[in-house]
């Protein structure tokens, strides 16, 4: 219930966001009920006027004028209606991925890492498109059910009070239903996003571990697991159109019969055999005009229980959705802990503390100076802190207590290079890779980028040159060659703050005597470089080393 009510708030101020694009849809469809009513009187008119008056058609020419007008009319409003619609959907999705983007700014790739690829894609994409249908058609379909009902209420009680009362009577029978089948699908729907986002993760995972699982022989475990998610997605998939197809049955069955006593109560009018309250008054121009507009009565509600079940999928995509965004929120305070202002030409860290088990603390009260233009060596046993150290100067993870500033600013705020121990990459040629940071780096710059990591004669050797494809696994590079690629970033976008975790580990000789006389070259530039490593070189390069080890942090 916590967690519907939450889904329901954070609708609620999205729907806030939409509101001007929702009530001019709201408008559009009003305009499509006004025109509705008057093409069937006109059609009534028509009726009327050709059989009971007995008028030569030439002379209803300006009935089917308006008959030809109200169509016109309707349509142009149908066709603006479905216009503000979309473009409300397309304004609260792209707000709700840019809701998105910040929380998983906020979370930092350490912690993102630890999620799955595809419950990440399912959040960017599936739950996100399950809102269209919220917004675009449910929201204003709520109003519309209302509004437009009362209207031809309205025109049906100036014909004939009973039939009004007729329709009024058997309105809320498809509300009641509505919400009533309504309960269920909410809480399916939200099962449903849970199970394809489980196959979604286990099929990605699956997929690139299939190496892994051919090695050992767990291949046909793996396919049986998948085969039992898709089991459970079928079954949770066809209990979702089974209360789909039972509530539009419903509703239609309430709706046929309202008409069907509107239609007895008219056509026994029209013949005399009824004389009660205002039957006796009924021409054959109110009888159809009624009778037309009867169904029209109900063609809202039809749609607004056709549109409950983008409630209910908006509901299920909303409760995970916020799930993220209230992770985020709750770490709030150390962010802002974390940082206050100093020096702007050093790194300073203040009593810095960090854990991932509370009776074993990574780092324990650090605190350390580093001036703008240090190379900085971070040394010790696996497992001492190194990579935390650097995830927390480059904002990629929060401290539990202490303070970071790097330059004067926040950790992250200011642009920085960085290189893992896992070159990234993207599919696409050379220099869409070394373009991710500076977009609007020149061929020549990215040319000499690669040339300084030492890849010019692999360059040379390519026939497309810096346009060469590569794939986001570097296929066609070496391990070494790969690094050195992404290291080229750091040339091309030209850091003052350069960090690096074990920059040449697992490298050949090579590639190793290309990576330091890449950093010795930054190293003159008057780069700040802070580096994890265990390799001798490395640590001659730097002017100072610090070990790391058992919490705390010292010059080594």
């Amino acid at each position: 219930m916590a967690e519907q009510a939450a889904a329901r708030r954070w609708l609620s101020g999205l729907a806030a966001h939409g509101r001007p694009l929702i009530l001019a849809t709201v408008s559009a469809g009003v305009v499509v009920g006004l025109a509705t009513i008057a093409q069937m009187a006109f059609l009534a008119g028509i009726v009327h006027q050709g059989i009971v008056g007995e008028v030569p058609l030439e002379e209803l020419t300006l009935l089917f004028a308006g008959v030809v007008m109200a169509i016109l009319v309707r349509g142009i409003a149908q066709g603006l209606q479905a216009r503000f619609a979309a473009r409300c959907s397309r304004k609260v999705r792209s707000q709700v991925r840019r809701e998105i983007s910040r929380c998983w700014q906020a979370t930092g790739p350490v912690a993102m890492g630890q999620i799955s690829a595809g419950t990440l894609a399912r959040e960017w994409l599936d739950h996100t498109d399950a809102l269209h249908g919220y917004f675009g058609r449910f929201l204003p379909q709520m109003l519309l059910a209302v509004i437009v009902p009362l209207l031809i209420l309205a025109v049906v009680f100036s014909l004939d009070w009973l039939a009004g009362i007729f329709l009024l009577l058997s309105a809320p029978l498809i509300p009641l239903f509505m919400a009533l089948v309504g309960m269920g699908a909410e809480k399916l729907n939200q099962r449903h996003f849970q199970t394809i986002g489980r196959l979604s993760g286990q099929f990605l995972d699956k997929v690139r571990g299939l190496t892994t699982l051919q090695l050992f022989g767990q291949t046909a475990p793996a396919a049986e697991t998948l085969r039992q998610r898709s089991d459970d997605y079928r079954r949770v998939t066809m209990k979702t159109l089974r209360i789909a197809f039972l509530s539009s049955a419903v509703l239609e069955f309430f709706a046929s019969v309202a008409i069907a006593v509107v239609a007895i109560y008219i056509g026994f009018g029209l013949l005399g055999y009824i004389t009660y309250g205002p039957s006796d008054e009924l021409t054959l121009f109110s009888g159809l005009l009624v009778l037309l507009l009867a169904p029209e009565f109900f063609q809202p509600l039809r749609l607004l229980s056709q549109h409950y079940h983008d409630r209910a999928a908006a509901m299920g995509a909303s409760a995970e959705i916020v799930d993220r965004l209230q992770q985020v929120d709750e770490e709030e305070t150390p962010v802002k802990r974390a940082f206050q202002p100093r020096a702007p030409d050093q790194v300073s860290v203040q009593d810095l503390s960090v854990a991932y088990d509370p009776e074993r603390p990574v780092l324990d009260q650090v605190s350390i100076e580093i001036r703008k233009g240090d190379v900085i060596a971070l040394t010790g046993p696996s497992g001492g802190g190194k990579s935390s150290l650097l995830y927390l100067i480059a904002g990629f993870m929060q401290p539990d207590a202490g303070t970071i500033s790097v330059f004067g600013d926040a950790p992250g705020e200011q642009p920085f290079g960085w290189l893992g121990q896992s070159p990234f990459l993207v599919h696409g040629t050379w220099a869409d890779n070394l373009r991710l940071t500076t977009p609007d780096a020149s061929d020549v710059a990215i040319e000499t980028a690669l040339r300084q990591v030492g890849l010019g004669d692999l360059l040379n050797s390519r026939e497309r040159g810096i346009y060469s494809r590569i794939t986001e696994d570097g296929q066609g590079l070496s391990g070494g060659q790969a690094r050195r690629l992404s290291l080229a970033r750091v040339f091309v976008a030209n850091y003052d703050l350069i960090l690096l975790d074990e920059p040449t580990a697992g490298l050949d000789s090579d590639s190793e005597i290309y990576i330091l006389q890449a950093l010795h070259k930054l190293a003159k530039a008057g780069k700040t470089l802070i580096f994890a490593t265990h390799h001798q070189a490395l640590l001659t390069l730097a002017n100072r080393t610090l070990l790391v080890s058992e919490g705390g942090v010292k010059d080594a």
